[in-house]
């Protein structure tokens, strides 16, 4: 199973967030935070294209992986860590255009949808949700941390999204989670850094 950029993975959300995507991506690195995802797929393609060169000068400054929702093309010319993906019948041409090195994930809202990510060859799943959470609404109930036992059971790396604290954290990866993926209690953060540094310091509490 492939080494993920880190145990946390921050999800933007410009709607949600409090500063400037810049101004929270900075902060993501210099508390530790070692990936971060662009979301933010309603914005035009050209702002979302300038949004993701930004991003990418700052992740490497911060030292910190970027990845890119959805949209693979983007994610190959930044030289993006890796892509996110909404299913997995997108993996292989995601694979066939980053190469074996990219980190490449999808969306599980179950655990037929953890089985096929498996199956397609993606490195990670996000489940959600996993805890009642604004963020994720009309994707059903939660989730719990139970399904997280049994998603364990696929050959594929599970992070934790929904709901996710840093109280929670470590609940999550005791009932065998990866690592978790965090966006409104990031994005709605007065001071985002603090709650990296407390997300960093709870997942790295409960890795053995």
């Amino acid at each position: 199973m492939r080494p993920l950029p880190g145990p946390l993975l921050v999800i933007t959300d410009r709607h949600q967030a409090c500063h400037p995507i810049e101004t929270i991506a900075a902060a993501v690195g210099r508390f530790g935070g070692r990936w971060l995802l662009l979301r933010d797929r309603d914005l035009a393609r050209e702002e979302r294209w300038d949004l993701a060169a930004r991003l990418a000068r700052i992740a490497a400054e911060q030292g910190f992986a970027l990845s890119v929702s959805t949209d693979i093309e983007l994610a190959a010319v930044i030289g993006a860590a890796g892509v996110h993906l909404q299913a997995a019948a997108a993996v292989v041409p995601a694979r066939e255009r980053l190469g074996r090195a990219a980190v490449i994930g999808v969306s599980a809202h179950g655990l037929s949808d953890v089985a096929a990510a498996a199956d397609a060859g993606a490195d990670y799943v996000t489940l959600s949700p996993i805890f009642p959470t604004g963020s994720k609404l009309g994707y059903g109930p939660a989730l719990g941390t139970a399904s997280l036992r049994l998603a364990a059971a696929h050959e594929i790396a599970v992070l934790a999204l929904g709901g996710v604290t840093a109280q929670t954290a470590g609940t999550c990866l005791a009932a065998g989670a990866h690592g978790v993926a965090v966006m409104g209690e990031v994005m709605r953060a007065d001071d985002p850094g603090r709650i990296v540094g407390d997300l960093m310091r709870a997942c790295e509490r409960a890795t053995p």
